[in-house]
């Protein structure tokens, strides 16, 4: 697998190029832009996974390298033989499993958190103190999908509306006090390490 093909960029690109080519990637291959019956959101799925799992690997330049170096020692065999698999994913991981999952949380938090303000889903930042926060009705529809979608699940169509209320009120709430999710979740974390 090639990242560099994946999102499109040279192997010369920089940091800033990949960030960008990851973005534009990720918008287009998104399984949320088509229905959840379509048949092209399997495809879909397993296009946004390649193209998370490049970027993870091309954007960190200690990884960035290792693949590189594999890359080049791939390119120089002069044998043809069956394409190898690439190194599983934690291998370009320097640290224990829980880097990973913590770059993750920043990978995801920062990038989609850009990609909703290009978009001109997110308020301005100097209303909430200089954090970004997304519009509040927005999280109140995502709270009131995700809650009618459980609903639904548990207790049919009684269940979905219970649901879609509930769900649409957790949002406003997370709404009100202007907060990203990500930031609160790793505020809350910390506070939690250190015992209060």
């Amino acid at each position: 697998m090639d990242y560099y093909k994946i999102l499109e960029v040279d192997p010369t690109a920089t940091e800033h190029q990949i960030r960008f080519a990851y973005k534009r990637a990720a918008l287009k291959s998104h399984p949320d832009r088509v229905p959840t019956t379509s048949p092209d959101r399997p495809a879909r799925e397993e296009t946004f996974k390649k193209v998370n799992e490049a970027y993870y690997v091309l954007s960190d330049p200690s990884r960035r390298r290792q693949y590189d170096h594999e890359r080049e020692l791939r390119q120089r065999r002069k044998k043809p033989s069956p394409p190898t698999p690439p190194p599983p994913f934690s291998s370009f991981s320097p640290g224990p499993e829980t880097d990973s999952a913590s770059f993750a949380s920043d990978q995801f938090g920062s990038i989609f958190e850009e990609m909703l303000r290009e978009e001109g889903l997110s308020a301005d930042e100097a209303v909430h103190g200089g954090e970004t926060s997304l519009i509040p009705r927005f999280w109140a529809v995502v709270g009131g999908l995700s809650g009618a979608a459980l609903g639904f699940i548990i207790a049919n169509f009684p269940g979905a509306l219970a649901g879609a209320v509930a769900g649409n009120r957790l949002g406003a709430v997370r709404d009100a006090r202007g907060r990203v999710f990500t930031r609160c979740f790793r505020r809350c974390r910390a506070r939690i390490r250190r015992g209060y």
